[in-house]
């Protein structure tokens, strides 16, 4: 197991925007897709958003239109941009590398969406 890094995360209002980070080891990165995962207070962990390791992405439909994955090849990080953020979006965020023979995952940062 690689235990990936997340940050960015932190309290914000309704309405606001974050950006969260996810840096993993160049070899798992390369040949991964990479995803982030989402668990609330009380809720089962979510499928949040996809970056395939061929460039597509895939959201779910809680996300989708508010929230944007990325990836930066050369910084071996993928993003998750957060805008027009909802209290229903407080969650511990996780991030994971899909690699086909084996899942890695990061230890979470919190997203907290409060007036």
């Amino acid at each position: 197991q690689v235990q990936l890094v997340e940050s960015g995360g932190g309290l914000v209002q309704p309405g606001g925007s974050l950006r969260l980070s996810c840096a993993a080891p160049a070899a798992i990165f390369r040949s991964s897709n990479m995803g982030w995962y989402r668990q609330g207070p009380g809720k089962q962990r979510e499928l949040v958003a996809i970056s395939a390791v061929g460039g597509s992405t895939n959201y779910a439909d809680s996300v989708k239109g508010r929230f944007t994955i990325s990836r930066d090849n050369a910084k071996n990080t993928v993003y998750l941009q957060m805008n027009s953020l909802e209290p229903e979006d407080t969650a511990v965020y996780l991030c994971n590398a899909d690699g086909f023979r084996a899942m890695y995952w990061g230890s979470g940062t919190l997203v907290t969406v409060s007036s």
